[in-house]
């Protein structure tokens, strides 16, 4: 028996949220080679230890060890992706989007291995997305490496370690980023209206992530061809430059994006010197958050006056969670809505839609 799955492969993590539960899980997007680790303290949770071998006919090195996730954003060969990298074709992200796949099929309750079985089975229906600019030349590229058969071995992983678990991916059904969203806000769980005005509505959608910002107009819950457009812009550019004038100002080098983001979150901006005492962070933050938000306002004004039949715009994804203070101060008289786990959005969305056209199957 197959389980629905929505999963939001961001450029900063991995978003999974699996029809049984309620709880997403979230992978950062970040990777470095594996190797013997030497444990003197075992971690308590699994997700801070993530040690896995992945085979996958889609990728270009089978059968790698890979340090995945928080593990992977404390050591100093770890990858994050760039502006260059394209999700639909990136290993990287295929890793950490199996690893989470893997690590929801083990973990779940009902998923015990059977006497002389030595290998974990789970079959998946999952919904997912690329952004804008990228759907229409990659989303069958993107369909094709995510359907079939892969495999993931845990290896270290703390209550995990040796499991081996085969992922069989049956369908994979992709939408584009931000129109998901929408779909999730507009629906009740059963996929019935929730609201009127953003399922029969004009909505334009402002999605901004790591790499990309993505503005989808959505009319009745089609997406219109002409307006909708996507930007190779998102808040990484700005993380880079955070790290790079921390670390020229104070001495002081953040080990990935992940961990400044972790910061930022917690509001914990003082920084320890080496020998030198303490340092505040914060204007560096604000000085490109307010820049961020500057550019982001000038593209949602941009986009409206080309299409003014837009009744509403919607700000939402990790970007936008993290400057919507910021959005605000410089919206001016322009009303923006923003959304309570405004992160989550496109992964509830996803997993609608796997719904929806699942069920669709079924009825034919």
């Amino acid at each position: 028996m197959f389980r629905l799955a929505g999963i939001d492969i961001g450029n900063d993590s991995v978003k999974l949220v699996v029809n049984e539960t309620s709880e997403p899980i979230i992978i950062p997007n970040i990777v470095s080679p594996g190797y013997e680790r030497h444990i003197l303290q075992e971690e308590d949770a699994p997700l801070k230890a993530l040690d896995v071998m992945v085979y996958s006919p889609s990728l270009k090195k089978k059968g790698q060890r890979y340090f995945v996730g928080q593990l992977a954003s404390e050591d100093q060969d770890n990858a994050e992706l760039e502006e260059t990298d394209n999700k639909a074709t990136s290993d990287q992200s295929l890793i950490v989007a199996l690893t989470a796949l893997a690590y929801a099929s083990i973990t779940n309750a009902a998923n015990t291995l059977q006497p002389g079985q030595t290998i974990d089975q789970a079959e998946y229906v999952i919904g997912t997305g690329l952004p804008v600019r990228a759907y229409a030349r990659y989303h069958q590229i993107f369909e094709e490496r995510l359907v079939g058969e892969h495999e993931v071995t845990f290896l270290s992983t703390p209550k995990l370690r040796g499991r081996t678990i085969r992922i069989n991916i049956r369908r994979a059904i992709i939408s584009i980023e931000g129109a998901a969203a929408l779909f999730h806000m507009a629906t009740h769980e059963n996929l019935q209206v929730r609201d009127e005005e953003l399922y029969y509505g004009c909505i334009g959608i402002c999605e901004m992530g790591a790499l990309t910002t993505d503005f989808p107009v959505v009319k009745r819950m089609s997406i219109d061809n002409q307006f909708s457009t996507g930007e190779q812009l998102g808040l990484a550019s700005y993380l880079d430059s955070i790290i790079r004038d921390v670390e020229d100002q104070f001495g002081y080098r953040f080990a990935s994006r992940t961990k400044l983001i972790q910061r930022i979150r917690k509001q914990e901006f003082i920084i320890q010197r080496v020998g030198e005492g303490q340092a505040d962070i914060r204007p560096i933050v604000q000085n490109y958050f307010g820049r961020a938000a500057q550019k982001i306002v000038d593209l949602i004004r941009k986009r409206w006056k080309k299409y003014p039949d837009i009744q509403c715009f919607y700000v939402l994804g990790g970007g936008a969670a993290a400057l919507k203070p910021y959005i605000l101060d410089v919206a001016e008289n322009m009303r923006l809505r923003f959304v309570d786990n405004s992160e989550l959005q496109n992964v509830y969305g996803y997993l609608k839609l796997a719904k929806n056209k699942t069920s669709q199957a079924e009825m034919i």
